[in-house]
């Protein structure tokens, strides 16, 4: 299955409710005042934020009277258009040796098995790979994280439960340094972003990597439980706040009816999703592509 057929599947939930809502909006619903306000009910019981869907719903109702158009398949499509901006309005960004991704984020979001399958899909890309285990905090941790880079074949950096995670990400930069590593992936600590002392752990770890490896293409991601929906803000922004958020790691799409959160999440905080989890194999996950997210949606 590709990627557009794995996203149609973790999407069904948004979709089934979006799809069967609009089709009830056009069988009674002339264009109109009446019309747009639905519009805007639908996208919002969606999990578009209300600031981001009255920008897209004033789009399309003045390009709409602007055209003089009264059509279904013409407003779907304009639909779709400002969905896609709307998802495709922060700047991409690309993994170019030697990089080093640091991933982040509250606890129980899958950020463990979610730097498997990226160890696994670098591999595939015939990228040299590191694990860095720096959540020295959870019990089991370590172990979890070594099982995964066992299975994606990848070298992985550690120490014993407890240790200094700076220390752990000191060693992992000097590792991969050294070794001329394409891409090293830093594993953290899960921490509650109201928790002020694990946000200066973060913050440590981010200087290390700086002073360190000063050279590397460095991207701080935060993975984000999809069925968190709308509460994903405060946790984003101050991850952004604290070190900086360069993407989004998608998890757990396909627990959820409310998919349209992450486009105004994306839009307002001009933080692009830049891979999506599609299952719990090591092989799923894909590179985010917008265009076929909106379709999904579909």
């Amino acid at each position: 299955m590709g990627f557009f057929g794995k996203l149609k599947s973790v999407l069904s939930k948004t979709r089934d409710g979006m799809a069967k809502k609009l089709n009830d909006l056009f069988a009674k619903n002339k264009l109109g005042e009446e019309f747009y306000e639905e519009l805007e009910d639908i996208l919002i019981s969606s999990d578009v934020s209300v600031k981001t869907t009255m920008e897209i719903v004033d789009e399309i109702r003045d390009t709409a009277i602007k055209e003089k158009c009264k059509d279904k398949e013409y407003v779907v499509n304009l639909l779709k258009e400002e969905l896609f901006d709307t998802l495709n309005y922060a700047d991409p960004i690309s993994v170019t040796p030697p990089t080093i991704i640091m991933v982040i984020g509250v606890n129980g979001v899958g950020k463990t098995t979610t730097i498997g399958k990226l160890a696994n899909k670098f591999v595939k890309e015939k990228k040299s790979v590191t694990i860095a285990a720096a959540d020295t905090f959870r019990a089991a941790a370590v172990d979890q994280l070594a099982v995964w880079a066992d299975r994606a074949k990848v070298r992985i950096v550690k120490s014993s439960e407890g240790a200094d995670s700076s220390a752990v990400v000191f060693d992992a930069v000097t590792s991969a340094k050294a070794k001329k590593t394409d891409v090293l992936i830093i594993d953290t600590a899960g921490r509650l972003h109201v928790k002020a002392n694990l946000m200066e752990e973060l913050k440590k770890m981010d200087r290390v990597v700086k002073r360190e490896y000063p050279e590397a293409n460095f991207i701080k991601l935060i993975a984000l439980d999809a069925t968190t929906g709308q509460n994903a803000y405060n946790q984003v922004e101050t991850f952004k706040d604290a070190v900086g958020i360069d993407g989004i790691i998608l998890t757990k799409l396909d627990g959820t009816a409310k998919g349209g959160f992450i486009i105004s999440l994306s839009y307002e905080l001009e933080v692009p999703v830049v891979y999506v989890g599609t299952g719990e194999k090591i092989d799923d996950i894909e590179d985010f592509d917008a265009r076929e997210f909106i379709n999904g949606m579909f």
